[in-house]
């Protein structure tokens, strides 16, 4: 593979309504982001995915776009934007923007046109189908609940939602669409973005008359066409897209740099290994550790030179990672530090999802009226009529909903953390007094410091970008050993998934030279058994 930039990158995720208020209106905005450019500098990252910052009436936060070249007023301004990537390009930071193509907003003036009447030249911009029987055309559903047909009474056709009802599917099999989505991605990218985050990119080969909604016969088509008619023609552009039922084999038709569609995907099979099999993501099971070990391994061996990985464990629709599965109580600094070390020790691109790199944790509610998720509030709703306890639906919601990740970045002590001298537009979490970014940078052992040290590991080690990966088998399940090999270098990573001490007999320890990095004191002794303490990590070069 010829050499890229985003390979030996580490990329953060903003979400900008919980960042930074730059004018007391309680919403995170564009200045504001632009405020803490020396923060993420001093962190080390060398790029941010910008969630959607484009009009939008924010039904889904933005995910609703109405119009794909202005900016949501609560926002800002064009040249805010305009100012916010020069600003960061000076930094040597790239702006990867949010793309999310596959549905606009009801109020685009799209599907504003497309309603009007079955002859307008809109109108197949979008997916229309007649009633069959009465009913709706078929049982595709939406992600938010519900049937994914809404009935519109004018011209008493449905039109097709895979999410909210407000965010009309678009018709990839129209020419005109692509061309009008290529137009509006040359637009930014001649504005000097560094790239895409592609929202659930594996939907828009939807074949909704056979019910196939991702991986459809055409994706591959488009993406070609996408990256020939777009990012092809420019330098340096990573692209990555949202692909929730992406397998190895599948991550390699989109990511294979012979076949020029796009730089990496984001799979999301670890993430899903706390849900019943086959069931809702509420539906919930513990992890098995030695499920996740599979998993993460066979994704860093199986794509070879004909793909690359991304590493997460949190984003916008994702619970935090330490609340989850980790001990955000008495162990959160520990396992945190653990969580950010396996996973930057292994091979791919890695995202920092905004307050992560301190530590941030999930916001438990009582009440359905403390969510603001769309997602979330719907599938209540649904639940609660079909028979669930309150009880049992807040559980679910408080261990999986959107909301945890959506609360604002903690940035000091003085109120709602920093983040807005007005009302929060959510819940500011109340542990900001003890977890924020100020405590982070004065303590030189932080949660920070380790995501710092790790970025700054992947710079200076090529061993950390280019490495072979191999899974240390015979340890006890909730250790995750692996090593990674390259150049006849040779370091092994240990993490203790666990609150548990657990012992770890490794004959490779006896070759043990220096540590390179651990979130517990620990010296060199020879020995190749090791008692690990509660979520301990470490790498050493052997």
């Amino acid at each position: 593979m010829k050499t890229k930039w985003w390979q030996t990158a580490v990329l953060y995720q903003i979400y900008p309504r919980s960042f930074q208020d730059s004018n007391g209106d309680g919403i995170g905005d564009l200045r504001g982001i632009i405020q803490r450019l020396d923060y993420l500098q001093t962190l080390g990252i060398n790029g941010i995915w910008l969630s959607p910052v484009y009009k939008s009436p924010n039904d889904d936060n933005g995910y609703d776009i109405s119009d794909y070249e202005d900016i949501m007023d609560e926002f800002g301004t064009m040249s805010d934007m305009d100012e916010l990537i020069e600003e960061a390009n000076k930094r040597d930071i790239k702006i990867i923007m949010d793309l999310v193509v596959n549905h606009t907003s009801d109020e685009h003036p799209w599907f504003i046109e497309a309603k009007k009447s079955k002859d307008n030249e809109y109108r197949d911009y979008y997916v229309w189908r007649d009633p069959v029987n009465g009913e709706v055309p078929n049982g595709m559903r939406s992600a938010f609940s519900g049937s994914a047909w809404e009935y519109d009474e004018e011209s008493g056709q449905y039109y097709l939602h895979i999410f909210s009802k407000k965010q009309p599917d678009l018709n990839w099999e129209n020419e005109r669409v692509r061309k009008e989505v290529w137009d509006m991605m040359n637009y930014w990218l001649d504005k000097g973005i560094g790239g895409f985050r592609l929202d659930v990119i594996d939907l828009v080969g939807k074949i909704p008359d056979q019910e196939i909604t991702g991986n459809g016969p055409k994706l591959h088509d488009y993406l070609q066409e996408m990256n020939r008619e777009t990012f092809g023609n420019y330098e340096d552009i990573l692209t990555v897209g949202e692909t929730w039922g992406a397998t190895p084999e599948i991550a390699k038709l989109y990511s294979n740099p012979e076949r020029n569609e796009l730089s990496m995907i984001f799979q999301f099979e670890h993430i899903l290994l706390d849900q019943q099999p086959d069931q809702e993501k509420w539906d919930l099971k513990p992890l098995d550790v030695k499920e996740l070990k599979q998993v993460l391994a066979k994704w860093q061996t199986s794509l070879g030179t004909e793909g690359w990985n991304s590493l997460f464990w949190n984003n916008h629709d994702l619970p935090r990672i330490v609340s989850r599965w980790g001990n955000d109580k008495e162990y959160r600094v520990e396992s945190a530090k653990m969580f950010a070390i396996l996973l930057h020790m292994m091979k791919g691109t890695p995202y920092i999802y905004q307050g992560e790199e301190i530590g941030m944790t999930n916001r438990p509610v009582t009440s359905i009226d403390e969510v603001e998720d769309i997602e979330s509030v719907n599938m209540y709703h649904e639940r609660l009529a079909s028979g669930y306890t309150k009880e049992a639906i807040l559980e679910s919601i408080n261990t999986k909903g959107r909301d945890n990740a959506r609360t604002p970045m903690q940035w000091d002590e003085t109120a709602n953390g920093g983040f807005t001298t007005g009302t929060p537009w959510l819940h500011v979490n109340e542990n900001y007094g003890e977890i924020n970014v100020r405590k982070n940078l004065e303590d030189p052992q932080s949660i920070f410091h380790t995501y710092q040290q790790l970025i700054q590991l992947r710079k200076d080690h090529p061993i950390v970008v280019w490495g072979e990966f191999e899974l240390v088998e015979d340890v006890q399940d909730e250790v995750f050993a692996y090593y990674r090999m390259y150049e006849g270098k040779k370091w092994l990573i240990v993490a203790n998934f666990s609150n548990e001490e657990n012992e770890v007999n490794l004959a490779a320890l006896s070759d043990a030279k220096e540590f390179i990095i651990s979130n517990y004191e620990r010296t060199l002794t020879g020995d190749t058994t090791v008692q690990l303490k509660p979520y301990e990590a470490f790498v050493v070069m052997l």
